[in-house]
């Protein structure tokens, strides 16, 4: 027969083996609380050593204050967004706060299943899932990889619940929101490409609803519209390697084949690359060169030297932990939308010689 479960230590358990009242031990655990740290010592020692941990949950009914912050995210097929939400975790954590993550998935059919994993569409599953977490009560959501739709929105407002967007611009919705400057990091991309000799320059898009597609498509426009060249676009219908792959083969087996891709995002520019290298035998940069967007790891890889837009991550995390803090101190600021200049980092695949980092600033 299994044994059982050793009983939880409970706060009167400890206050009891230490001889001291309940109110005595929980300010232990508060920092700044009015407790003499010998004594705050003491309590953190036997606490230890007999495995007790203060019930968050049990606290927060008391000050009703969960420190709980949610993160809604639907699309982890960019490799971006899980270094994203690792690191956006790693920073809520370090300021204290527990994350709560829901999530929708894509279906057999492209639809997004719900948590009982029936298909449903988008605004079902999304509707589902901030319900979960709206049940906790959480100090704020963080929006990632997602966007919600205005009724969602609209429940976080009726609920009290700040909302935040992450590399996301909600358009109509009244959020706070932290992006890279999209446009200006695009519009330096195609220059670049422009530079380094490229006269029929293509854009490969990934989702046609995404903020932050939209925004990098009109940066292309514009810096082509700028060199008086006319622009060409290919949608690829998705943020992945597979979408990129495809939407390459299209452009570069058709007429007139572009001479320079700019992808997107970076795994739409690695599938981009596959195709033109190992699909049709094309040279990188001498035939044709690829650019991309985000600066994933694998983007640095020597087998994909992948010329790219790096995304100011830290700075953005740094942006919504200050917006966090002041959600937290109860003083939650009006939405606004703020950009931050991503880095151009220039690489093989389109110059042959190594070129500098350059800071992309808004136009």
């Amino acid at each position: 027969m299994p044994s059982r479960p050793a009983p939880r230590i409970t706060i009167k358990d400890l206050a009891r083996e230490l001889g001291m009242s309940v109110a005595t031990v929980a300010r232990a655990f508060h920092a700044g609380a009015a407790i003499a740290e010998t004594t705050r010592a003491q309590v953190l020692s036997r606490a230890a050593a007999l495995g007790y941990q203060p019930n968050a949950l049990a606290r927060g009914m008391i000050t009703r204050r969960t420190r709980i912050v949610g993160v809604v995210v639907s699309d982890l097929h960019n490799p971006f967004y899980p270094e994203a939400l690792s690191r956006l975790c790693a920073t809520l954590q370090q300021a204290g706060c527990n994350t709560m993550l829901v999530t929708g998935r894509e279906g057999p059919a492209g639809l997004m299943t719900g948590h009982e994993g029936v298909a449903e569409g988008p605004a079902g599953a999304e509707a589902a899932a901030l319900r979960l977490l709206l049940s906790y009560q959480p100090e704020c959501v963080v929006i990632l990889a997602t966007t919600l739709s205005s009724d969602a929105a609209a429940a976080c407002e009726a609920a009290g619940t700040p909302l935040l967007y992450l590399n996301r611009f909600p358009g109509e919705v009244r959020a706070e929101s932290i992006v890279c400057d999209n446009e200006a990091g695009a519009a330096a991309l195609t220059a670049h490409l422009l530079a380094q000799g490229a006269r029929r320059p293509a854009f490969i898009g990934g989702l046609a609803e995404a903020s932050t597609q939209a925004e990098r498509r009109a940066g292309f426009r514009r810096a082509c519209a700028e060199a008086g060249l006319a622009p060409r676009e290919q949608p690829a219908g998705a943020f992945t390697y597979e979408a990129g792959f495809d939407a390459a083969l299209a452009l570069l087996t058709g007429p007139e084949p572009p001479d320079a891709l700019f992808c997107a995002s970076d795994i739409l520019a690695l599938g981009a690359l596959e195709a033109a290298r190992h699909r049709l035998g094309l040279r990188v940069p001498q035939d044709l060169k690829v650019a991309g967007f985000d600066d994933i790891p694998m983007s640095a890889w020597p087998s994909h030297d992948l010329t790219t837009l790096r995304q100011p991550l830290e700075a953005m995390l740094q942006a919504a932990l200050r917006w966090l803090g002041q959600v937290l101190d109860g003083a939650p600021p009006p939405p606004r939308l703020t950009r931050l200049p991503g880095t151009l980092v220039p690489r093989g695949s389109t110059a042959s010689s190594p070129q500098k980092d350059t800071p992309c600033h808004t136009h």
